[in-house]
């Protein structure tokens, strides 16, 4: 069984509730009836109930079993309305901001994430990861311990005798351009919560990656990983992790043992942290393009609760998987 499979069979074990707040983007229409159809999560869309059922009608997209609420007739909208006043009354919103910004489908959806009316979100069908991450982060917050956002990608690869059988977490990829040494230690430990999660690894080993291993080159960049490496180990002591780390000393093991021998994790990581979103981003797309890989993602990472973002060039499949993933994130 393949990985996307075996996470639609883990949501399918536990249905959570999804909120979709695009509920008049046609893809996410019309992957109402794979969400329901493979119980991967209760789907919720936001938007005008005439305005909905008029689309799936036109394009003939099957949107029974989901709910559909529109956000200033829920019954709860007032409750919404003075919860984000209170969170946000100190920059400056008053009640009259917080009822307009209520109105805004992703603000709503990420608040029903918050006050849990669902039990997770994913939107990105036809907003910018900006707009996506912004409420997200004014709602819902980031989980405790971690200070930023991470964007990682599972990429299978085929064919591969490195990582967990050709599986490897990549990050950060798509969210954080420029990642402090502190930051860098959180996407490890965020990562490997996607390890485990969604890609069913037993033994997470995360190597932390530069152009030098163990010191073979000096430069501000590599103090960077050096000290990354170190904030890991002393903030979560039980991640399995080591750096700083050229990519094979990473993860072949014949390198591995050469370049930084008694090393615990060198030539053996499924959990490659980047040092910046450059890296990362030319990393994921060198493999998957050069190895026919398949590339999950970007799952974000940090924020308290799940909440995903989609490419606007994804797929009605794409929607299917990234609700499923949410759900067993949730």
């Amino acid at each position: 069984m393949d990985l996307i499979a075996q996470i639609k069979e883990k949501a399918a074990k536990n249905v959570k509730t999804i909120v979709l707040p695009e509920g008049t983007e046609e893809r996410t229409i019309q992957a109402i009836k794979g969400i329901i159809d493979s119980k991967v999560a209760h789907p919720i869309l936001l938007g005008d109930e005439g305005a909905i059922k008029g689309l799936a009608s036109k394009i003939g997209a099957d949107i029974s079993g989901a709910e559909i609420i529109s956000p200033e007739k829920a019954p709860f909208f007032d409750d919404f309305v003075q919860a984000f006043y209170e969170m946000r009354k100190s920059k400056g919103v008053d009640l009259d901001k917080a009822k307009a910004t209520m109105l805004d489908p992703l603000f709503f959806a990420s608040m029903m994430v918050k006050m849990d009316k669902a039990d997770g979100e994913v939107a990105g069908a036809e907003n910018t990861t900006g707009n996506v991450l912004r409420p997200a982060l004014q709602i819902i917050k980031t989980s405790p311990g971690i200070s930023a956002v991470s964007g990682a990608f599972i990429m299978i690869v085929p064919n591969c005798p490195y990582g967990d059988n050709g599986v490897f977490v990549f990050a950060d990829c798509a969210v954080t351009i420029d990642p402090t040494a502190a930051q860098m230690a959180e996407f490890a430990k965020a990562s490997v919560g996607t390890a485990v999660d969604l890609c069913g690894m037993k033994d997470p080993k995360i190597g932390m990656l530069s152009f030098s291993t163990k010191g073979s080159a000096s430069h501000e960049l590599v103090d960077k990983v050096v000290q990354a490496t170190a904030i890991a180990r002393e903030k979560f002591p039980e991640l399995k992790v080591d750096g700083e780390f050229q990519l094979d000393a990473a993860i072949v093991p014949s390198v591995g043992a050469s370049k930084a021998p008694g090393s615990p994790v060198a030539g053996d990581c499924n959990v490659l942290i980047f040092p910046d979103i450059q890296a990362g981003n030319i990393g994921y797309k060198l493999v998957q393009r050069t190895a026919k890989a398949e590339a999950i993602g970007p799952i974000l990472q940090g924020i308290a609760k799940p909440v995903n973002d989609l490419s606007r060039g994804c797929s009605v499949e794409d929607v299917v998987n990234v609700v499923a993933m949410t759900a067993v994130r949730a």
